[in-house]
């Protein structure tokens, strides 16, 4: 067990510094390349993580396995449909006794305050591996792409959102106004994101957050595209409905032209090719799904560290250097 009266959180990207963004993303671009030289480093011996999932996943789920187990660490899955939970333990109570058996706990779930409580409650690190309001490890892992093919900083770039106001847009946003690069969103009028989480963020940030119905706008100059698909998990019935809503929004080679030359197409996955995305421009030499995919488990190592606060690894952004 890793109990701290103190434990760290990462619930939001919100809650992360500038610094803390940074430190983050260069220490898995620097455990990316140490797992390329096939160098084992295992800091997490004896260590338990849990992984508490309400939802579905592929690559949450296994980026998560993969580094723990690279770390030289443990999981253990945790359905909701096998706990107690289901037959109404409190969250409190199971926060409670989690905190007993493991190191840290990865959640995905439904509504943000399930995440929250057991933030509250836990003696050990909470992650948020995705929630209807939030997704910041992805995030992480996708600023962590986008510098990977880009030499300038990110607060030098202009990004493009394109599509639904959802989770990933709520977390684009936190990051933009942390690192102060320029952020241009497009959706349908409806599916904006959180005007709360939007304004917060346009108030704080030293870089624009715009937000327009107009696709082609939030592209022109763009450096970096990102989309994903158009009826997440928990709006399956209005599938049909919002094919038809957002088919002006989906990423194809026009709306790609409109971008800078060498811009770069990101989606978090699964897409739906000839949906939100075309297979031209999923399959094309714009494209760094692939990269973004797999930097999710490298980027899940150094939020484990850091969250678990392994032998070692300080939080200190000059410690990098080491």
């Amino acid at each position: 067990m890793n109990n701290s009266p103190n434990p760290r959180h990462y619930l939001t990207v919100s809650d992360l510094s500038t610094n803390e963004i940074l430190f983050l993303i260069s220490r898995a671009l620097k455990l990316k390349k140490l797992y390329k030289s096939g160098q084992p480093y295992r800091p997490a011996m004896n260590k338990v993580i849990g992984l508490l999932f309400e939802k579905p996943s592929t690559r949450t789920r296994v980026s998560f396995e993969a580094a723990m187990l690279q770390l030289g660490g443990n999981v253990t899955f945790l359905s909701s449909n096998d706990l107690q939970l289901k037959r109404g333990e409190p969250l409190k109570d199971t926060a409670k006794v989690l905190s007993r058996y493991l190191d840290c706990l990865v959640v995905r779930t439904f509504g943000q305050g399930i995440v929250d409580e057991l933030a509250r409650w836990s003696d050990i690190p909470v992650i948020n591996g995705l929630t209807d309001q939030h997704h910041p490890c992805q995030v992480l892992s996708d600023i962590m792409t986008v510098m990977e093919h880009k030499d300038r900083e990110m607060r030098a770039l202009k990004v493009a959102w394109v599509g639904d106001g959802n989770n990933m847009a709520h977390s684009w946003i936190q990051a933009a106004c942390r690192l102060g690069f320029a952020l241009t969103l497009a959706c349908p009028e409806g599916y904006e994101p959180d005007r709360e989480t939007l304004n917060r963020a346009q108030s704080e940030s030293a870089a624009p957050i715009i937000l327009t119905t107009d696709p082609q706008e939030a592209v022109e100059t763009s450096d970096v595209i990102n989309t994903d698909v158009w009826a997440s998990m928990g709006h399956e019935k209005e599938a049909a409905k919002r094919r038809e809503i957002f088919a002006p929004y989906q990423v194809n080679d026009a709306l790609l032209a409109r971008a800078k030359t060498d811009a770069i197409v990101l989606h978090c996955l699964p897409a739906h090719r000839g949906e939100e995305i075309s297979e031209d421009v999923l399959e094309g030499p714009h494209s760094v799904v692939w990269d973004q995919a797999e930097n999710k488990m490298h980027l899940q190592k150094a939020v484990l560290e850091w969250a678990m606060q392994l032998e070692g690894v300080v939080s200190s952004p000059c410690a990098l250097d080491t």
